[in-house]
């Protein structure tokens, strides 16, 4: 990134909004995005993720393989929707309005949002609890629900002062967080070593029952993390020049992707660790306690530093597209700020609430998984439509919504294209049919494949077809395809009016 003013970046907040970026502060490149992504996830909440094949029975091998592919194929389906912000200059949300509707983006919208207090909730639960897990075994700090409370007002009180400065701050909190939160996870390596154990067997072997549920049900855990940065890539890359190569942009989002799987395998080859040698924290799902019983005492700063390093860059990641995107959806009432204030307190709340009045740490981890299902069918309505129209949009309808008005190329019918909703719905309500979270969710139709989750694949193939059918059927106006003869812009372009 150019750094001219880099020092007054960062001491100034941010003032644009979801209105277009100009191009002369479009300075950011592939490597800033790479450093966004995956200093967002690599964090315990990952970790957290790579345990999960061990909660669910597998081996250390078998888990590798349902970690390796899930990431492997979210990745691939996430490159895509790095490509939305460079060609409008605004977050994803606002770009789906070319196939939504620019009042069908409300879903978009509200997909980020349900995802954004769900893994920032995750985010500060987990590093929270590892910090104060971490501070009783090095000073003997008691673990209560008021130092938790503290180490959780803490972190969200940091992450939220860092959303309200804005793109340039984040980045910087990132590039720290890259190199030192990897460093820390490789440190770990000596740390456990001794204790590991490639050779773990877990309790399902393959050719099993229940072992291809527990794979899958693995591989979709993992999975689940690449999708979750679908409705938020553009919030960062955005600020990405248009004339940027593509292939390049998506080289990014796979590598930082890729790169998770530091956190992954940590968590991983951790939890047969614990599963080994204290088996109850394994039986009751707590990982990160289970994680610090067996840790050696000089790792426990260690584990406090990825705990803070961590928690800051997936909190901010989460809570400023969120607060980036309400600010659009009322324009007249909030700006950047004021919506990313409103949107840090009521989380906040909900995660004081669900820790110690509710209980809902485990609710939420259904939750997100839940809030994935019904997001991947809107990423792949977004990427056949990037395909379908061959990358043309109109930057400046999309903010139609934005800026009051009625009419544009993306206007459709009264705000809503139908053939993008029409899509969606069934599929993300399909998906959820599908979903078997044993002991957490199991949908309607969740054991017709003999256990195994098959939400995903479903809700993926579901949203393609349908879409595609939709397109042939009732095809889009020429209008949204851009010009295909000598006439002007101006000749084909819909009337724009105030809204009443």
């Amino acid at each position: 990134m150019n750094n001219n003013n880099n020092e007054k970046s960062l001491s100034s907040i941010e003032t644009n909004g979801v209105e277009q970026i100009p191009d002369h502060e479009r300075d950011a490149r592939p490597s800033d995005l790479f450093r966004l992504i995956f200093g967002g996830a690599n964090t315990f909440a990952t970790a957290v993720l790579g345990s999960f094949p061990v909660l669910f029975g597998l081996s250390f091998q078998a888990g590798v393989w349902a970690i390796v592919l899930g990431v492997v194929v979210g990745a691939l389906i996430l490159a895509p929707m790095g490509l939305f912000g460079p060609l409008n200059g605004t977050n994803n949300a606002v770009s789906s309005g070319a196939h939504f509707g620019v009042h069908g983006r409300i879903v978009g919208s509200f997909l980020s949002l349900l995802t954004a207090i769900a893994f920032f909730s995750l985010s500060v639960w987990s590093s929270g609890d590892a910090l104060v897990g971490g501070a009783k075994r090095l000073v003997d700090l008691p673990e209560t629900d008021l130092t938790l409370g503290l180490a959780y007002g803490l972190f969200a009180l940091l992450v939220l002062t860092v959303c309200i400065y804005g793109f340039r701050i984040m980045l910087w909190v990132n590039r720290i967080a890259v190199w030192a939160a990897s460093l820390l996870f490789l440190l770990g390596i000596f740390a456990f070593a001794p204790a590991f154990d490639s050779q773990y067997a877990g309790s399902v072997a393959l050719g099993q029952a229940g072992f291809w549920a527990a794979f899958i049900g693995a591989a979709l855990v993992a999975m689940s993390n690449p999708i979750s940065f679908g409705a938020f890539l553009g919030d960062w890359s955005r600020y990405i020049p248009r004339e940027t190569p593509k292939g390049r942009i998506m080289l990014a989002v796979i590598a930082a992707q890729l790169a998770t799987l530091i956190p992954f395998l940590f968590g991983l080859a951790t939890a047969t660790i614990v599963a080994i040698k204290a088996p109850d924290y394994i039986a009751a799902n707590n990982y990160v306690g289970g994680l610090l019983a067996v840790s050696p005492s000089w790792f426990f700063l260690p584990v406090c530093l990825i705990a803070v390093i961590g928690g800051m860059s997936t909190g901010t990641t989460s809570l400023y597209g969120t607060g980036l995107d309400m600010s659009s959806v009322f324009p007249r009432v909030l700006s950047r700020v004021k919506a990313t204030l409103l949107i840090g307190v009521l989380s906040i709340a909900f995660i004081f609430i669900g820790r110690f009045a509710a209980n809902l740490v485990q609710s939420v981890s259904t939750f997100a998984v839940l809030i994935i299902t019904c997001t991947t069918p809107w990423m792949v309505i977004m990427i056949i439509g990037l395909l379908v129209r061959r990358g043309f949009y109109c930057p400046d309808d999309l903010q139609v919504f934005t800026r009051g008005e009625q009419g544009g190329r993306y206007w459709f019918n009264h705000g809503w294209n139908w053939r993008g909703l029409g899509a969606w719905i069934p599929s993300a309500l399909v998906g959820l049919c599908f979903v078997n979270l044993p002991g957490q969710f199991v949908g309607p139709l969740g054991e017709l494949a003999g256990g195994i989750d098959i939400s995903l694949p479903v809700t993926l193939g579901l949203a393609s077809v349908v879409y595609l059918t939709l397109l042939r059927w009732f095809p889009e106006p020429r209008e949204v395809f851009g010009p295909t003869d000598v006439r002007s812009e101006a000749a084909i372009k819909p009337q724009l009016r105030q809204a009443a």
